[in-house]
């Protein structure tokens, strides 16, 4: 009969031990050596406590209800004793509740015998249900008060008006009051019930009693005969509370959310097209100024929360980055790094709507950055800014998830309020949710955001999007995850608009692009037009300011002609084309360009002669004057190239002096390695969790074989065995294991592994050559391989 925690966890059947782990992944990260060691796993503090917290309120009151019914002399509880504390809800539901107590081993044991893991006590109150100690542990006097019913119920109903409200304060829990020093005449009704022996008088923890007993505290028994209409436990709930929510047309939320999704990427890249105009620059506490955030919002079209919560998901999901400004601004004064797009911004730009929309999603699902914060103050009662550190939460992707699947988990449509899906919330996870409600209301605010919901309600891709994809069977080990929602964004795309490639140009010079514009005709008219307004339906308007920029990226006047003759559904207006034509006679009138480096010199015929040198053609000089060549090279490999050649040149400076200086040694820029988190406990089934089943099985088989292994053996591991005086010489373990593969027998076998340990096995000996034994692990169908030299003992099995 199983007696310890690991027999009963080695009694189970593989489907037992299975869902075992597949509740409590933690147990098997990395998988224990054998049955033994989960056993001691699964009583630690850390793994009750992370079982515990994916628990709802009914299955912990329950958990509570085990440890008020436990006897004080066995420590044991039973079925039948929880049932009676909670005759107020149905007894099915209490026996569900303890099955799931009882498959995650938080309770264990017969049903007439039932223990609670020590550990539950030490990670949780010690006020199960909000109920005090027991009487007769706080005071003598309270208990032969407690003892008798009815002079307690008595007392209870003579106790004055305010006696009676802190009774009921106290009932409702935490049991534990507190004595207000300056206000003495609050403490009067707290005076009585102490006289009366209702409420005790304790200390805090860590500190000596005083003797006025500033803490006091109300004895369990008292606080279950004030909660005779509710129950020992209070009020129970055994079944989530279902949001009172709107059911909207899924047509209606889709086109919602779809129509929010692509106002998202269009205000991403508005921000970081202002970005790319004008960098901002990273403050010295690090993050984006504040200025800087009202200045891209306005840019946007948004407020400067929803700009917040965009800048970091684009930060996030790489389309943002910092970047170091040129040496002249930085020795001007200005900050030494600036916000700017990256280059992956141009590959997403040139993405469809739904998949751009797609890499927002997945980033802002998992960046560890809870958005509310910004704007907010710290505790220092400085101001928190966007992409600074001081918002950065580490369960901030977990309680977008749990908002998110409890939306989910609703009737497709509903729309609850926000308050009502927090009690949802609160239900399923108590404690969780705990100091979570602000990273779940921003949850809800940054799905709405970027349309993940649409009307308040969850929209159909959103649901793709959580849902993930399906496991492959083909990849039993989930080494190759799909990478891309694909489902999600095929959904989307059936929702969006379809691209167009034409715009329509009126006599104002406007020009109304009836839908979203394709790449290509996007980046057109951002170098031929102004934006004026977004939408579904976007409106450029076509300036002098805008042909010329257009003129100043490389087109020519003809170009612009057919563009908009190409482009444009209507007839192309008398105006525009004056318009281009005038822009471009008066553009290139004077030019400009760089050179890396000039080379001048007063001996023009010297000049003549190093452009005509084959020896130099590498740096590509050209002449600009009779008395100056340029070059693309900068000026160290100019001056390198030329004195190769023979030549003897010298730099100067900006006002010509001459300058010579010690070339400075090259050094790469420092990088600061970026650590990966800890991935969670993954989620193991199929062929992975049986794995880990029959590992567990065989290390417990292994570890109880070597108990059981010969006294020899053991006393070659260097035990005290009585009896014993010598050890077996190696030379005999050899002829035993000789014998043993000659007549196929069994032999127990010690030796030293890798690491120094040593242990036993019970094998059958196939070979002996080349310094190694195989034999064959009958129990656990495995063949193993032992280096002659570390092998201790050889004896025969009996």
């Amino acid at each position: 009969m199983a007696t310890t925690f690991a027999d009963q966890l080695r009694s189970l059947p593989d489907e037992g031990l299975g869902a075992l782990i597949q509740l409590r992944p933690d147990l098997v990260v990395p998988v224990p050596a054998d049955i033994s060691a989960l056993a001691v796993r699964a009583q630690s503090r850390n793994s009750v406590a992370r079982c515990l917290d994916g628990l709802d309120e009914f299955t912990l009151l329950i958990l509570d209800a085990a440890r008020l019914s436990r006897a004080a002399d066995t420590a044991l509880t039973s079925v039948d004793a929880i049932i009676e504390l909670t005759t107020e809800v149905a007894a099915e539901d209490v026996r569900v509740a303890i099955d799931r107590l009882r498959v995650r081993f938080l309770l264990h044991g017969p049903p007439e015998a039932l223990q609670v893991v020590g550990a539950v006590d030490e990670v949780t109150s010690p006020y199960p249900a909000g109920l005090g100690r027991p009487a007769d542990f706080l005071d003598p006097q309270a208990a032969v008060l407690c003892a008798d019913r009815a002079r307690l119920r008595r007392t209870i109903l003579a106790a004055p008006a305010g006696a009676r409200a802190v009774l009921d304060r106290l009932a409702a829990g935490p049991p534990i009051g507190a004595l207000n020093r300056t206000t003495l005449d609050q403490n009067e009704p707290i005076r009585w019930l102490v006289d009366q022996h209702i409420l005790v008088p304790v200390s805090e923890a860590g500190r000596a009693p005083r003797p006025d007993g500033e803490l006091v505290e109300l004895p369990r028994e008292v606080g279950m005969l004030l909660r005779r209409d509710t129950g020992p436990l209070g009020p129970l709930r055994p079944f989530p509370p279902i949001p009172e929510a709107t059911v909207r047309d899924r047509k209606a939320v889709d086109s919602a959310g779809a129509g929010q999704a692509m106002e998202a990427v269009r205000a991403t890249e508005a921000i970081l097209e202002a970005l790319a105009a004008e960098p901002a620059p990273v403050l010295r506490a690090g993050g984006l100024g504040v200025r800087d955030l009202k200045r891209v919002a306005r840019a946007a079209g948004v407020d400067e929360a929803g700009a917040a919560l965009l800048v970091e998901t684009a930060y996030t999901s790489g389309l943002l980055g910092e970047s170091e400004v040129t040496a002249g601004r930085a020795a001007a004064g200005s900050a030494p790094d600036v916000f700017l797009p990256t280059g992956a911004y141009d590959l997403w730009r040139a993405s469809s709507v739904a998949h751009r929309w797609a890499a927002l999603t997945r980033a802002w699902l998992v960046m560890t950055r809870q958005t509310g914060l910004i704007g907010r103050r710290d505790d220092r009662d400085r101001p928190i800014n966007a992409l600074a550190p001081d918002a950065e939460r580490a369960g901030a992707p977990q309680a977008r998830r749990e908002a998110l699947n409890a939306l989910a988990d609703l009737e497709t449509g509903a729309a609850p309020s926000v308050d009502d899906l927090l009690s949802l919330l609160a239900w399923q996870a108590p404690r969780r949710a705990r100091g979570r409600d602000m990273g779940h209301r921003d949850a809800f605010a940054g799905a709405a955001l970027l349309g993940v919901t649409g009307l308040g309600a969850l929209t159909s891709y959103g649901r793709l999007l959580l849902a993930g994809p399906e496991p492959d069977e083909g990849d039993p080990l989930g080494v190759h995850p799909e990478d891309a929602p694909a489902d999600a964004v095929r959904a989307l795309d059936h929702l969006l608009p379809a691209p167009v490639d034409h715009f329509l140009v009126q006599a104002d010079l406007t020009v109304v692009v009836p839908g979203p514009p394709e790449p290509e005709l996007g980046a057109e008219l951002d170098d031929v037009a102004e934006p004026e307004s977004a939408g579904g339906a976007s409106v450029f308007r076509v300036t002098p300011a805008s042909v010329r920029r257009a003129l100043d990226v490389g087109y020519r006047a003809d170009d612009l002609h057919t563009i908009f003759r190409r482009r444009s559904r209507t007839p192309v207006p008398q105006t525009l084309t004056y318009l281009i034509d005038d822009t471009a006679r008066k553009h290139g009138g004077l030019r400009s360009g760089s050179a890396g480096s000039y080379l001048r010199s007063d001996d023009e015929a010297l000049l003549t002669e190093v452009l005509a040198d084959k020896r130099v053609s590498s740096i590509d000089l050209r002449r600009i004057a009779p008395t100056v060549l340029v070059s693309p090279r900068p000026v160290a490999r100019l001056l390198g190239a030329l004195r190769e050649a023979g030549y003897a040149p010298v730099a100067e400076d900006g006002g010509g002096a001459t300058m010579l200086s010690r070339p400075k040694a090259r050094r790469a820029p420092t990088r600061t390695p970026r650590i990966a988190e800890p991935p969670g406990p993954p989620m193991l089934a199929g062929p992975r969790l049986a794995g880990v089943v029959e590992q567990l099985r065989r290390g417990d088989i292994a570890t109880r074989a070597a108990r059981r292994a010969p006294v020899t053996v053991r006393a070659a591991h260097g035990q005290t065995v009585a009896g014993l005086t010598a050890v077996q010489q190696h030379s005999q373990a050899m002829a035993v294991l000789q014998q043993a593969v000659r007549d196929k027998a069994r032999v127990w076998v010690g030796y030293v592994d890798s690491h120094g340990a040593t242990l036993s096995r019970l094998v059958r000996p196939v070979s002996m050559s080349a310094g190694y034994l195989r034999a064959e692990d009958e129990r656990g169908e495995s063949l193993h391989t032992f280096a002659l030299h570390r092998i201790t003992a050889a004896v025969t099995e009996e």
